[in-house]
């Protein structure tokens, strides 16, 4: 059983793994999804995740000092990211092991590439492709449609683990391929 603190909302989340820790005032917002050993901690500030945005596997969210951690929308939180004080905007792919600190904010339809680190204060506008130590915009472009059918993939995934099933089947793939 998961454990969600008492100041926790949970406004109808897809999935919410048995591992995951949820800690002070966090809100899940319709369609999320969490994964396998994911922590969230909001002591001072909140934590605000958008509908059908998934934070998969290890992902930490903490709160900034000063700051809240707002993510978007159909957004995907891959495997071993950490957020920390940061602003995530729609539709954004952070990458795997990717650290986005405080008072960062990544625009709309972004990709952040695995093992980036967005120093504090950062701000990439929307449609950007950030990498590096530390990161740097390395292209513009549109993304939404991309990251979108990663985040429909895993909300397909996670109403498929709400009711026990851990594989995908062709009529799965078929609903995959028939959103628009």
């Amino acid at each position: 059983m998961p454990h969600i603190g008492p100041d926790v909302t949970l406004n109808d989340p897809a999935f919410i793994h048995d591992t995951a820790l949820l800690y002070g005032k966090v809100t899940l917002e319709t369609g999320v999804s969490i994964w396998p050993y994911v922590v969230t901690r909001a002591e001072m500030h909140e934590i605000h995740i958008g509908a059908r945005t998934n934070v998969q596997d290890h992902v930490m969210i903490h709160v900034g000092y000063d700051l809240p951690t707002i993510v978007g929308q159909d957004c995907s939180i891959t495997h071993r990211a950490v957020l920390h004080g940061c602003e995530i905007g729609d539709r954004v792919l952070i990458g795997i092991g990717a650290t986005v600190m405080d008072g960062a904010r990544i625009g709309d339809n972004s990709i952040v590439a695995g093992h980036a680190i967005v120093t504090e204060g950062s701000d990439f506008p929307e449609n950007s492709i950030i990498a590096g130590s530390p990161a740097r915009l390395v292209k513009t472009r549109d993304n939404s449609a991309a990251n979108l059918m990663n985040a429909r993939f895993y909300h397909l995934n996670a109403q498929n683990y709400a009711q026990g099933i851990e594989r995908f089947t062709p009529e799965n793939f078929a609903t995959l391929r028939a959103l628009p």
